[in-house]
């Protein structure tokens, strides 16, 4: 790798009349993110221009979103990804939940860090005026990022905790949200799923059911995708993609967070439960949903 010859071939790609977006494509795509970053300094070194100007410059639409994406930080970019759901029109509750309940504790102290350095206000309070109720609280329990992160299964906590959220939610009327918000939220992952088995015993249905039948709207949303995630993550990343192509219309800006966040963890364990769980590929889901430069740079990124 020659973060130099990278940097003039995206110069040769831009310079002059047209722009050649397949080498854009090709350059970009080939490289993971700290090589990206590299040829970003490179190429204000050697050319004294900026990287991220003149790409602005020469692309729009989808296709420029994914390539400054591509060309952003990986903690810079759920910063500026989650600054984007609270701060633009209206309120992206799901990028919110997306971020907060899939990361790992700290990748979110690295999130807390550059956002407050970035924008000078904290996440959490941003989270706090721009959210409300108990979907709030979820949220800045989140954003805390302290998740026991221990594998330490404590067998009569397990058997507590189940019987807990039992008596929180389907035992009585109405539902007590803190309950589930306090276990879900901060146990670590080996015990919670021991928690969802002996759940599933007790209350005669799965948790994520129980979730569904006791809560609504983004609190729902949210539980459910803390669930989803601490049981099997490429699945949840994979239902979030299936969700933003299938139907009218695409949610472009889910499309494209996670094709590109997830590129370089585990796009291959996300493709596998796309194709298991709906027996399409991505790759030819992407194929059908999107056209021109943005489809072939996603499928540069799915990859397969």
């Amino acid at each position: 790798f020659s973060a130099e010859q990278e940097a003039q071939a995206l110069r040769k790609a831009m310079k002059g009349f047209g722009t050649d977006e397949d080498a854009i494509i090709e350059t970009l795509t080939k490289l993971n993110v700290s090589q990206r970053q590299q040829v970003l300094i490179t190429y204000k070194s050697t050319i004294g221009r900026d990287l991220i100007d003149d790409l602005k410059s020469e692309l729009s639409g989808n296709f420029e979103r994914v390539i400054i994406a591509l060309m952003t930080p990986t903690t810079m970019y759920d910063v500026h990804e989650l600054r984007r759901a609270l701060k633009g029109a209206g309120t992206d509750e799901g990028c919110l939940i997306e971020i907060l309940a899939s990361r790992t504790n700290a990748e979110i102290r690295h999130i807390n860090e550059n956002y407050k350095l970035q924008y000078g206000s904290t996440l959490e309070d941003d989270i706090v005026s721009d959210t409300s109720s108990m979907f709030r609280r979820v949220l800045v329990s989140l954003a805390t990022g302290n998740r026991d992160e221990g594998t330490f299964v404590d067998e009569a906590l397990a058997q507590q905790d189940a019987q807990c959220l039992y008596e929180a939610g389907e035992k009585k009327w109405g539902t007590d949200e803190v309950q589930f918000m306090s276990i879900l939220c901060t146990r670590n992952r080996c015990h919670l799923l021991r928690v969802f088995d002996v759940y599933r015993v007790i209350a005669n249905k799965d948790i994520t059911d129980s979730i569904k039948s006791e809560m609504s709207g983004d609190l729902e949303d949210a539980l459910l995708a803390v669930v989803k995630c601490l049981r099997n993550k490429p699945a949840y990343f994979a239902e979030r993609l299936y969700k933003s192509m299938k139907g009218l219309g695409t949610d472009d800006s889910t499309l494209i967070r996670v094709m590109v966040s997830r590129s370089e963890i585990d796009m291959l364990y996300i493709r596998r439960e796309f194709l298991a769980t709906y027996s399409k590929s991505l790759h030819s889901f992407i194929k059908g949903d999107c056209s021109g430069d943005y489809r072939k740079v996603l499928l540069r990124l799915c990859g397969g």
